[in-house]
């Protein structure tokens, strides 16, 4: 038996326990701001929303994340699941970022997710608003890349 390169585990239908390590796992990928190994998480056909744009298939989702992290320096961020069933996941999720002035932004949103059967995402659904901040009123401290086990998630931050 031949395995299913396009297999991205863990596989619906979902979890408490295995909704949470899928979040946390599409939190660590967009946190390498790796355009092309994010994509992977995806169908080859998977249709996005992403605030007002329209995203279809992976060679889009690698432009779109390509403008994306040209323009959002600094970016980390943190998921958290808000429900689950069968193969459908919402996600609250928070961002810190900022632009090639040094103007910093926290983004806030709610990502509704459907998966296939192998656990590769199909539909994602993304309603996103971004607030001004001061540098100094940033909370993700930690150095570009995966957020460490030990640090706060959004329930522990306040938000």
């Amino acid at each position: 038996m031949v395995a299913n390169v396009e297999s991205r585990p863990p596989l619906p239908p979902f979890t408490r326990e295995t909704a949470i390590q899928k979040v946390r796992l599409a939190e660590d990928g967009w946190n390498t701001r790796d355009p092309q190994r994010v994509a992977l998480a995806y169908t080859s056909e998977s249709v996005w929303r992403n605030r007002s744009e329209f995203v279809t298939g992976r060679q889009q989702i690698v432009d779109f994340l390509t403008r994306k992290w040209t323009k959002e320096l600094e970016y980390r961020l943190i998921k958290e699941l808000w429900a689950f069933e069968g193969s459908r996941i919402a996600v609250r999720f928070a961002y810190e970022w900022c632009d090639d002035s040094a103007n910093w932004c926290r983004s806030y949103g709610n990502e509704n997710w459907e998966f296939n059967d192998q656990g590769l995402m199909q539909l994602r659904y993304a309603s996103i608003n971004d607030l001004p901040i001061h540098e100094a009123d940033r909370k993700f401290h930690w150095h570009q890349g995966r957020r460490p086990d030990d640090h706060p998630g959004l329930s522990e931050l306040g938000l």
